[in-house]
């Protein structure tokens, strides 16, 4: 078993550091941190379904079997990522649910642009974006009265070690690639965003407004991948109060769509 120092570009996290920033400072009410595990989402899922309340935290250095969305895997070497799920069980009725996703999103685009100093903007529903490309991405599910929401983003992740040539790491866009600084100041800001949506009630207005300003996706030509395999080309208009995108076909026509997964043809005007 290599050391974890081995790679002095990439040094374990901080347990108890990030302990006192997020549980004794931060909001939330117990953080993990574990050296290896196939999935955070899956094991929070699974602690969910125990009765675990809300407000763990579980970081992982490394993922064997990371999902993304439309259960795409999560591939990346250990200590190269911020990897990591929260456990909620949201007070605001369950179809205000679908706004955690993009809460979420938000929130790491706000820590990326802060921490990293990279400008981080958003890909509808909730992949976030550096010149383009993926750095991070979000997965939230819904486990009986509870939400797992999973949170990745490459940090140090080197140009040969990508999955896929549309994506990316902060260290890749020059950014500052500090993983425990970035990885306390993701969950501060999802803490922050989470009482906000809360004391609101799940009103759209406490998420919805902030999601706007930094989608990329609003005023592009897209196409959309929608379940099932087929495509949908169009304008995408606006995100809609329920998080949903707005697309304007060729021939006039609108569709407000709650999945799919969407590639940028054109940029945004």
């Amino acid at each position: 078993m290599p050391s974890r120092w081995s790679d002095l570009d990439r040094p374990p996290l901080s347990a108890p550091r990030l302990r006192h920033a997020l549980v004794d400072g931060g909001g939330w009410r117990a953080l993990e941190v574990v050296e290896s595990t196939a999935s955070t989402n899956a094991d929070l899922a699974a602690a969910a379904r125990r009765g675990e309340a809300a407000g763990l935290v579980l970081l992982a250095e490394e993922q064997t079997s990371g999902r993304g969305r439309l259960d795409r895997r999560w591939e990346a070497p250990a200590r190269a990522c911020v990897l990591g799920s929260a456990l909620l069980r949201p007070a605001p009725p369950p179809p205000a649910w679908p706004l955690v996703g993009l809460l979420a999103g938000v929130a790491v685009a706000e820590a990326l642009r802060s921490v990293a100093e990279v400008p981080a903007v958003l890909k509808w529903p909730n992949d976030v974006l550096l010149s383009g490309r993926k750095v991070a991405g979000i997965l939230a599910e819904r486990v009986d009265d509870a939400v797992v929401v999973g949170i990745g983003v490459n940090v140090s992740v080197r140009a040969g070690e990508l999955p896929v040539p549309t994506a990316t790491s902060i260290a890749l866009e020059g950014g500052v690639a500090d993983r425990e600084s970035l990885a306390k100041e993701i969950f501060r800001a999802f803490g922050r965003r989470l009482a906000t949506w809360t004391e609101a009630n799940g009103a759209p207005s406490a998420v919805v407004p902030a999601y706007r300003e930094i989608c990329d996706t609003i005023g592009r030509e897209v196409v959309v991948e929608l379940p099932g395999g087929s495509r949908m080309p169009g304008l995408a208009q606006a995100v809609d109060d329920s998080g949903r995108l707005v697309v304007r076909r060729p021939d006039g026509s609108t569709e407000a769509l709650s999945v799919g997964d969407v590639v940028h043809v054109s940029a945004a005007v």
